[in-house]
């Protein structure tokens, strides 16, 4: 009985360190989220405008055939995989790779990480990757995101893949993030025949439409990029506090159950021990 008692007691120890800890990584989670959700928020409407002016260019201008624009007859696929540079958060990183998995299932494709885990699970599936550069998502900034848009647009133009996708989480609310992969290249013309055919121009570009509009797309890809570590960022600080929330409350009932089961062996070690004193008092 004694010994019983000894290991709960050393289990509820273990526990309580166990739900120091996680507490701890709420709290430092929760105080880094107000400012990557408000960072989220802020960078979204830019990038979604900057997106439909490019679309809308491309939409209302005949006059040229920029390879952005244009369907590609390669199929081949580039997913930007933004994953986080740490565990403990849920299914955060999992549901990513499913989401990717699901993406790029019967495809041919390549993949260019960003953050640690990313990268650590295309080497583990032996993915072949632009670059490796972006292994630790925290450090990633404006200036990395216009190299990686510039790297990708390059090699887009040479013809090493036909279809750029981001591969990331979006940050819907503290409880909800959603894993998506969005194409972002090329942009193609979203009317239809008829629209087409009634299409006029109406803007005009110096030197002309096709150079500026190449000289603009680098910098879309850029922002689209960073705009998706935002997101990525504010829903891996999401998924950790509410699975460090989780546990804590887990492990404050198992201290519970374990406090009770302890009170318990300890009552009876007690009353025992009195039976045995009342039944040697009895017996002399």
């Amino acid at each position: 009985m004694a010994a019983n008692m000894k290991a709960v007691k050393l289990r509820i120890k273990s526990v309580q360190s166990t739900m120091q800890i996680t507490k701890a990584m709420e709290l430092v989670a929760s105080s880094k989220l107000r400012k990557a959700k408000e960072r989220a928020e802020v960078c979204r409407p830019y990038f979604e405008t900057m997106h439909q002016t490019l679309v809308d260019i491309a939409r209302g201008n005949t006059d040229f055939s920029s390879v952005y624009a244009r369907e590609s007859g390669n199929e081949k696929r580039c997913y930007v995989l933004i994953a986080g540079d740490r565990g403990l958060a849920g299914g955060y990183n999992t549901n990513l790779f499913k989401c990717l998995e699901a993406a790029s299932l019967n495809q041919d494709f390549l993949v260019l990480p960003i953050g640690k885990k990313a990268v650590e699970y295309s080497k583990r599936n032996g993915f072949a990757c632009v670059t490796e550069s972006f292994g630790e998502i925290a450090d990633v900034s404006v200036a990395d995101c216009f190299e990686m848009a510039n790297l990708l647009c390059g090699e887009f133009k040479k013809g090493e893949f036909g279809h750029i996708d981001l591969c990331y989480t979006k940050f819907v609310s503290v409880l909800s993030q959603q894993p998506s992969a969005i194409p972002v290249l090329p942009l193609k013309d979203l009317t239809d025949e008829q629209d087409t055919k009634s299409i006029r121009n109406l803007i005009l570009y110096e030197p002309d439409a096709s150079e500026v509009f190449d000289a603009i797309v680098p910098e879309y890809l850029a922002g689209l990029i960073y705009g998706a570590v935002c997101e990525s960022v504010a829903s891996e600080l999401a998924a950790r506090r509410t699975a460090m929330e989780a546990a804590t409350n887990n492990a404050e009932e198992m201290i519970e159950k374990l406090n009770l089961h302890y009170n318990r062996a300890r009552q009876a070690s007690i009353t025992q021990e009195i039976t045995e004193i009342v039944g040697g008092a009895e017996g002399v």
